[in-house]
Parts: C-alpha cells; sequence; structure tokens
C-alpha cells in the first residue's frame, strides 16, 4: 500500500509549514517516533502546533544530555555526537522500538518512520557557525524493507533561535518530501529549501538508500546541489555515495587534480602518479594522511551549455572504477579551492596542474571581480602551505617540452611569476612517461564518438572495456552476427 500524490508541488504555491505537517498528521497510516538532539525538538514542535498529532507521533524525545545519550544510543568510537554515525544509530535503535512495541497484526496499514537529527548550533562566542546531520527512515508500503535519507547541514545564520527554527523547517520538509516526493527525487531535493533562503543553511551532503530508491544514483543528486546553489562543493567515493568533506579531509594532507576528463586519460593518471610520489617527498607528508581529489568544476561541466547529467556520470563511473575520489565544485579559480580546503586542513596542500592551467592562473581577466585583483587572488592561493606540481606540455609540432624553466606569462606578470617560482611554491614533474604527452582528453573523445581505432592505447587499463560495455561517451560496439554453417546450406 503506497502513499498516493495528491498534485503536484510547484514554487508558485508552496504548502505553509503548517499544512505540510497537517497533511502528515491527517494521513492516518503515517506513524512513528522524533529524535532531536542539540537544538531542541524544532521539527516535531511543527507537527505538535499543526494538529491531529495523536495519530502520527507515537515518541518524541531529546536525550541532550551525553550520559543520556550514550546510555540510550550506545558510546561512540571517536566520542563525537554530531556525526554520520551518530544519526544511524538513533534511527536504527528508534526503528527497532517501533518495531518491537508496535504490533503488525494490529497495525497492517500504518507506514512506519523515525526521523533524527543530532545537531551544534552556533557557540555563545560565535567562533563555530555549527552543523547537524538529519535523516528519515521509513517506508511507503507496510510490506516493504525501509528506505533512507540523511543529510549533512551547516548553519549560516549568527543566533541559535534562528538556527533552531531553521532546522525545524527543514526537518518537516525532509518529512514530507519523504512520503510525497520520494518518486521524484530531484525535486525532493529542491523542497527542502521552502520557506527557507539558502543563505541561512548549506546542504553539503546528502545520500539516498533503500529499495525506492534504487534507481537513484548519489553521485548525482550530489551534481544537484551544486547545480541548486545548496553548497559549492561535494564528493563522493569510489562507491558511489556522497562523502562529507569534513570528514576526509580533516587533519589530512590534501592532493588535487583538477581536469574534464571526459574520458580520463593515460596521461591523468601520470599526473597523479608522478605528483603523488612527488608530494609524498616533500619531508612533511605522509601516506596514511594523504588524501586525493580528482577534481571536475561547474564550469566544466556547462562547457558545451547545459549540463549533460549522462556525460557526468560517465566521467564519474570511469574514476571510481579506478577508485578514486571524486569532487565536483564551484570553483573556477584555484584561490577558492585552496581556500574551500583550508576550511577543513592546517597540513599541506598540493595541486596538480599541466601548463596551461598554469598559464591561466596569471591570466588577470579571472581576477576582475576582487579587489585586489590578481594579488589578492595570490595572497589567498599561497597563504598557507601550498605546493604547486608542473606537468610539461609537448609541442606535437616541435617536440619541444613547456616546463617552468621557458614557460611565457603576460609582461606584467614576469615578477610575480619569477617570485611563484622561485619560493619553492612551485615545481616540475620529472619522471612523468614521455611516450604518452601526445595525448590529450579531447582528441580521445573525438575518435571514440567518430569509431576510430587506437583509443584503447590512450586510457588506463581497464578503461577500455568499461567504455565498450557501458556505451559510454558515445562509444557502440559493433558486434558482428555471425551465422551458423549448416550442412545442408552448402553448395551442392
Amino acid at each position: 500500500m503506497g502513499i498516493s500524490l495528491l498534485g503536484d508541488h510547484d514554487f508558485e504555491s508552496v504548502p505553509s509549514i503548517k499544512n505540510k505537517a497537517l497533511r502528515i498528521n491527517l494521513n492516518q497510516n503515517i506513524y512513528g517516533t522524533f529524535a532531536e538532539i542539540g537544538a531542541g525538538q524544532e521539527t516535531v514542535r511543527n507537527f505538535f502546533r499543526a494538529g491531529g498529532a495523536s495519530g502520527t507521533i507515537a515518541k518524541a524525545m531529546s536525550a541532550y544530555d551525553k550520559d543520556f545519550s550514550d546510555a540510550v544510543y550506545g558510546i561512540q568510537d571517536d566520542g563525537r555526537y554530531v556525526t554520520e554515525a551518530r544519526l544511524r544509530k538513533m534511527l536504527q535503535y528508534e526503528m527497532g522500538l517501533i518495531e518491537e512495541r508496535l504490533s503488525r497484526e494490529k497495525h497492517p496499514t500504518k507506514l512506519f518512520f523515525t526521523y533524527a537529527n543530532t545537531v551544534a548550533t552556533i557557540d555563545f562566542a560565535k567562533r563555530y557557525m555549527g552543523h547537524g546531520w538529519l535523516g528519515i527512515r521509513f517506508q511507503v508500503n507496510p510490506e516493504e524493507e525501509f528506505s533512507e535519507i540523511v543529510l549533512h547541514v551547516r548553519f549560516k545564520e549568527r543566533d541559535a533561535r534562528l538556527q533552531q527554527n531553521t532546522l525545524g523547517i527543514l526537518g518537516t520538509n525532509l518529512i514530507y518530501g519523504a512520503f510525497y516526493k520520494h518518486d521524484q527525487p530531484k525535486k525532493l531535493l529542491q523542497y527542502l529549501y521552502d520557506h527557507i533562503d539558502k543563505d541561512k543553511i548549506e546542504i553539503d551532503m546528502i545520500n539516498f538508500e533503500g529499495p525506492i530508491f534504487k534507481d537513484v544514483d548519489n553521485r548525482l543528486m550530489s551534481l544537484q546541489l551544486i547545480k541548486n546553489g545548496m553548497t559549492e562543493a561535494v564528493m563522493f567515493g569510489p562507491d558511489g555515495n556522497n562523502i562529507l568533506s569534513a570528514k576526509i579531509l580533516y587533519k589530512k594532507n590534501v592532493l588535487a587534480l583538477r581536469g574534464s576528463f571526459r574520458p580520463v586519460t593515460k596521461v591523468n593518471m601520470d599526473m597523479y602518479e608522478t605528483a603523488r610520489r612527488r608530494f609524498l617527498k616533500s619531508g612533511t607528508v605522509k601516506e596514511e594522511k594523504l588524501e586525493t581529489l580528482f577534481e571536475i568544476t561547474l564550469s566544466n561541466l556547462r562547457a558545451s551549455g547545459e549540463i549533460d547529467e549522462e556525460d557526468f556520470l560517465h566521467r564519474a563511473e570511469l574514476l571510481c572504477s579506478l577508485g578514486q575520489t571524486v569532487m565536483i565544485s564551484n570553483f573556477k579559480e584555484y584561490y577558492r579551492l585552496v581556500e574551500y580546503l583550508n576550511n577543513y586542513t592546517k597540513e599541506r596542500i598540493g595541486l596538480v596542474m599541466g601548463v596551461n592551467n598554469l598559464i591561466d592562473v596569471f591570466d588577470t581577466k579571472y581576477y576582475t571581480h576582487l579587489s585586489g585583483g590578481i594579488l589578492e587572488a595570490f595572497g589567498k592561493l599561497f597563504f598557507k602551505d601550498l605546493r604547486v606540481y608542473l606537468y610539461p606540455l609537448k609541442d606535437p609540432e616541435t617536440g619541444e617540452l613547456t616546463t617552468s624553466e621557458n614557460l611565457k606569462v603576460h609582461p606584467r606578470m614576469k615578477e610575480l611569476y619569477k617570485f611563484f617560482k622561485y619560493n619553492g611554491k612551485l615545481k616540475d614533474l620529472e619522471d612523468y612517461d614521455s611516450e604518452i604527452l601526445h595525448i590529450f582528453s579531447r582528441e580521445v573523445l573525438r575518435m571514440i564518438e567518430n569509431g576510430e581505432e587506437g583509443w584503447k592505447d590512450m586510457v588506463p587499463e581497464g578503461i577500455p572495456e568499461l567504455i565498450e560495455s557501458h556505451n559510454l561517451f558515445g562509444c557502440e560496439t559493433q558486434l558482428e552476427d555471425e551465422e551458423e554453417y549448416h550442412e545442408e546450406d552448402a553448395p551442392l
């Protein structure tokens, strides 16, 4: 027994928070619990106020004291409370209680749910803005396994009461969306901001799991966060699930490689491998503390007009198959990427660039929006412990190599470039594979699209099989039908 959608939701007639809560309350089949820690019981308050809550709310609680929280949900290995692991424990524990205490024989049509959040709002000194985890475990068919939506938020308002109110609205939007927009996850994502200005809260990670989301690609949901202006950068791991940036970058050395990866080539992997070796030899970088990111910018995804989601997934599929963590960002300029990474780590950061990328770094047209121009950008870029690793460019006609020694920048930038180069921030990569310098992604893509031979030798091992078997980037494998030879068909 599923939940029927009663009309669509558009931005011209957004249901009020009271009406959303009331619609849930008046649905005699929806029944569950609320567990909210750290910012009061702001979400369930909306359901109590709407009326008819007795038919929806089995229990509402807030194990605010840490000892009580540990007694209920157990002690986390890291001793922290505002984490994804804590939220998932809460969801699992509370749903277990519902199933234990409510008989299915007595409630055969009930659609059980548990909503939970664990949150830290802004501190008294207003030094830390606050963040939190929200999630819902629910079903839209009483005979079906549970599905989940889990997301992470960062608060931007500078008042705890305002943050609490925003959290309550967001939680209500999440519960409403789970039951009435689960079949339209992109719209569900957009509607999370109903009655919330985007400058009040940032959603920087979300994952959809379970039977009703079996066809949802969480990497595509990450892309939606960027496209909708909900955050400026997202990450996902080799398994395709989204990862919180703070979780994997905290106190880590970070090596970032920006590219189109359309498709990923042997040159991309050579840049990564040679820079990684050099980075590990730089003196302060340890392998167990190193995180590598393959970054694709939103402007790159939009290079040919509107974002092609299928094309994006093709790139992501290949990078994930190589075991890489992928970052999608709205950072056109490198200094913004470095600023973002510095929010999560104080350790050394490395950027891997080709010659053309470095030339762009010294182009003043990218910094006209800054009052301090390129000098302000460079101050932000090199404020912390940064290294740039330069991969050479080979002229296809003359065979001449361009490195940091003979790279040409605008005459007005020469002195700045010299300072940049000779203060130890720029390092040439030397142990590269000289046999593959002729490879460019755009040429490989053209060959794939035109059905030309030779491109398989230009991409990493295992990639040709993936491209052909999944028909990526317009690749169409030509399978020749072999006719069986029958003796009776032989000529007389």
